[in-house]
């Protein structure tokens, strides 16, 4: 299998030396679930092509720090790219701003949310078990997060798979349109994440705020689990 990871965030400067790429972070989160997994990175983030649908087997739009209401180069010709997968019935799969630019792209509402920033460790109730599931029986899971936008609207024909009081659409499903969308981030490791959160220490986040976050992320995440549903999805679309 073949995934198509189209780049549209760098790691903070700061932490560039000391941890991968988000691509090198997909690949090796979910190449444990997908023996011979290949993967290849589109990075429109630093001005690269997107790539051609017409030999793309599956794609997975990452994280960033941009949000999908910005008028970055790269913006709109993401939104039509992921609008034209979705018409060849290309598998596509988004995390945090990923998960917000599919819903925005196949007809959802984005917007910065009122609640504010979400860190540290985030549960979700299960609201529907969609068939890439595979007989979960647990009725919550937890993630990582860090964001402070969120899917306020469904496009027509996606599900809630996930919610909580603070993220009431954490895990979309595109129901006739082959895709998936997680608002935290299973391919993140604790250790990263509190990286990621000293980096905003004393600006956006209070010193408290940052000391709280990490130490929720002492307690277990479903990185594991969330990327076996990754890998169901891929298995049962392709």
């Amino acid at each position: 299998m073949r995934l198509t990871i189209i780049e549209t965030g760098l790691p903070p400067e700061t932490l560039r030396g000391d941890w991968p790429n988000y691509p090198s972070m997909f690949h090796d989160f979910l190449a444990p679930h997908l023996p011979g997994l290949e993967t290849e990175t589109a990075s429109v983030v630093t001005g690269g092509d997107f790539p051609d649908l017409d030999t793309t087997e599956a794609i997975l739009v990452t994280g960033s720090a941009a949000g999908v209401y910005e008028h970055h180069p790269w913006m709109q010709p993401l939104f039509n790219f992921i609008q034209r997968a979705a018409a060849k019935g290309v598998p596509q799969i988004g995390v945090c701003f990923g998960h917000q630019a599919i819903a925005k792209a196949l007809g959802g509402r984005v917007e910065k949310s009122d609640k504010g920033w979400g860190i540290g460790r985030h549960t979700y109730e299960i609201c529907a078990r969609p068939d890439w599931m595979e007989n979960y029986s647990g009725d919550t899971f937890s993630l990582g997060v860090s964001h402070q936008d969120q899917v306020q609207s469904l496009p027509p024909g996606a599900h809630i798979v996930a919610a909580s009081d603070f993220t009431p659409y954490a895990a979309l499903d595109y129901g006739a349109v082959p895709a998936i969308s997680f608002q935290g981030h299973p391919e993140f490791s604790s250790g990263f994440s509190c990286a990621l959160y000293n980096v905003r220490r004393g600006t956006a986040f209070t010193d408290e705020r940052v000391d709280e976050a990490c130490d929720s992320l002492a307690n277990p995440v479903d990185n594991a689990q969330v990327g076996l549903w990754m890998a169901n999805f891929l298995r049962l679309r392709l």
